[in-house]
């Protein structure tokens, strides 16, 4: 079998970033696939489940909601991996495209307060497993990074 193209990139190169992870054509649309990092992989320590879990309670709840792309997002969750999130777009989209989008998206997430939504028996079948506070805290980091993003955090490393 031939390796899936997210296995090929060098991820002992790799640092915290938005990447366009692949692009895809369904029907005769686009689908963007990014790879919003947000540790660096094999260096730093991972995402626990709980920040990754309220994080992605979160950001889904943002992106669904933003004017702009509620309706072209298709998809946010994390990585097996737990070093950052997938996010897919309807559109054909490069990783300078979306870096307002995920700073007002981070940026609601380190402003939420309350209950996170969806963290019930009802609507989550792990609603236990969230941490608000850590999810902050990764976001915190990863906002630093979006306000000082440069070419080399936006095109995967050769």
């Amino acid at each position: 079998m031939e390796k899936i193209t997210s296995f090929t990139i060098d991820h002992n190169a790799l640092q915290p970033g938005v990447y366009v992870s692949r692009k895809d054509n369904y029907n005769g649309n686009i689908i963007t696939t990014f790879d919003l990092r947000f540790t660096s992989p094999n260096e730093e320590p991972v995402l626990n489940t709980a920040e990754s879990h309220a994080i992605e309670h979160l950001a889904a709840t943002y992106l669904r909601n933003d004017e702009e792309f509620k309706d072209k997002t298709l998809y946010f969750g994390p990585m097996g991996c737990r070093t950052g999130f997938y996010l897919l777009l309807m559109g054909d989209y490069e990783s300078k495209d979306i870096v307002d989008l995920l700073k007002r998206m981070i940026s609601f997430i380190i402003d939420f307060k309350g209950d996170i939504p969806g963290a019930s028996t009802k609507d989550c079948g792990n609603y236990q497993d969230m941490n608000l506070q850590m999810a902050k805290y990764e976001c915190k980091k990863y906002i630093h990074v979006l306000n000082n993003i440069t070419e080399d955090r936006l095109v995967y490393p050769e």
